[in-house]
């Protein structure tokens, strides 16, 4: 298989009001789709955000039930010359960092929170993986 990308990566929240807020407010992801207490779905770039309530969807038949907890992690990524801009933003709009780290390579990333407690990253796009 010649794989192209992750097309969705999934969290799962209990708060689907207030990762709405964070989410598409804050972060300004688009709308795909929201269903109070089950799921809210949302446009990053080229991928899907999916978050779903694991109460309602560790019930389901179809799709398989799914679910998870703890502290869940992925990565936005934005164009090296938009990294700077993307922190400032975040930090202009009240979202605490909760780390910063400089990579092998000389590439840095920064960390925050969303209300639920997972952790999320801004990456460059050149120089964490390459």
């Amino acid at each position: 298989m010649r794989y192209t990308k992750i097309k969705e990566t999934c969290l799962y929240v209990h708060d689907l009001e207030k990762a709405k807020v964070f989410y598409h407010e804050v972060l300004e992801l688009p709308l795909i789709s929201y269903v109070p207490g089950k799921h809210l779905f949302l446009r990053a770039g080229s991928s899907v955000l999916l978050l779903f309530n694991p109460e309602d969807s560790k019930l389901k038949n179809s799709p398989p039930a799914h679910f998870g907890g703890g502290k869940q992690h992925f990565a936005f990524e934005v164009s090296k010359e938009d990294y700077a801009a993307a922190k400032a933003e975040i930090i202009s709009k009240g979202v605490a960092l909760i780390d910063e780290v400089t990579w092998k390579g000389g590439e840095t990333s920064f960390y925050f929170n969303d209300p639920e407690g997972n952790v999320l990253e801004i990456v460059p796009d050149a120089g964490i993986w390459d």
